[in-house]
């Protein structure tokens, strides 16, 4: 396989300078270059190949979430059916590549699906209050203002790496109204909005979502004044977990690799995500549709086709 130096170098490459590119996207990307690259003479150590990379991906100081779902899927499709009739190992080989490419097409599109749908939801006058720099949610504001929509927007500056500020910054830019506000202030602002929009690094199976962390502190305060709760996400972040809690969420979701030994020291180490359960969550604007939280999880859980592919 490819050098785990070159691994890591080629999906840091991608994130660092694709800034509309997901962690999960780049992933899939980095996990095509590595079957193009493989001397693998056998499926059985391609896929160990491709696993391998995946654990060098999940240690390299990105967000897991995305990154573990988004292979877990890739993987799936790309050795879904018919493996088993083909001649040759460089045919099947052939034919993940052509997977793969029809993969990362389907996942081009996504995004924009969700942005038609929900820049529906943007009316004139609205006020919005969004954490962090959602890709999808800002690509969603820029089609709202494009559409000659009014509207304002309220950023969290969200803390620990204070991405609300960049989020900010590329509204402004847009033209769009824009005021960042302390994490603490959410429940100050919370009865001058009209509903939330956030992203997601994960679906969970419960339905619920992994995102960065304050958006549980957000959706509770959401919930208690009845405002509406939106999450915009791609399906390919669907994960097969099932958390009750904060504490059941798999140490590398919550934390950097480098940060993992000191995992649950508050003192040392803040936890860069947290989980929102379903109960919280009004609605989920996918590429599969417009849906609940377990009208989400019914989709995803389709047999065979899977939630990117149907």
């Amino acid at each position: 396989m490819m050098d785990p130096e070159k691994v890591n170098e080629y999906f840091s490459k991608i994130i660092k300078t694709e800034l509309d590119v997901s962690a999960g996207v780049a992933a899939i990307r980095t996990l095509m270059e590595v079957i193009r690259q493989s001397e693998s003479e056998t499926v059985q150590e391609l896929e160990a190949n491709l696993k391998e990379a995946i654990m060098i991906m999940k240690n390299s100081n990105f967000p897991v979430a995305a990154i573990t779902s988004g292979c877990e899927l890739f993987l799936r499709f790309i050795t879904l059916v018919g493996m088993d009739t083909v001649g040759s190992f460089s045919e099947c080989k052939q034919i993940m590549l052509n997977r793969g490419t029809l993969f990362l097409k389907k996942l081009g599109e996504a995004r924009s699906k969700i942005v038609k749908n929900a820049s529906k939801f943007i009316l004139d006058g609205s006020k919005v209050l969004t954490h962090s720099r959602s890709r999808v949610v800002l690509q969603t504001l820029r089609e709202a203002h494009s559409q000659c929509k009014i509207f304002e927007v309220y950023v969290t500056i969200s803390a620990p790496d204070n991405s609300g500020k960049q989020m900010c910054k590329d509204l402004l830019k847009q033209g769009i109204p824009c005021t960042l506000i302390l994490d603490s202030a959410v429940g100050y602002i919370m009865e001058q909005i009209d509903f939330i929009m956030v992203g997601a690094e994960g679906v969970m199976e419960s339905g619920g979502i992994v995102n960065k962390v304050g958006s549980y502190t957000l959706a509770v305060c959401a919930n208690e004044m009845k405002k509406p709760f939106y999450v915009l996400t791609e399906s390919f972040k669907f994960s097969r977990l099932f958390p009750l809690n904060q504490q059941d969420l798999p140490v590398e979701y919550k934390y950097l690799s480098k940060t993992r030994q000191e995992f649950n020291n508050l003192k040392t180490a803040h936890p860069l995500v947290d989980y929102t359960p379903p109960f919280y969550i009004t609605l989920l604007f996918t590429d599969i549709g417009i849906l609940t939280p377990s009208a989400f999880i019914s989709k995803c859980l389709e047999p065979v086709s899977g939630p990117v592919v149907t």
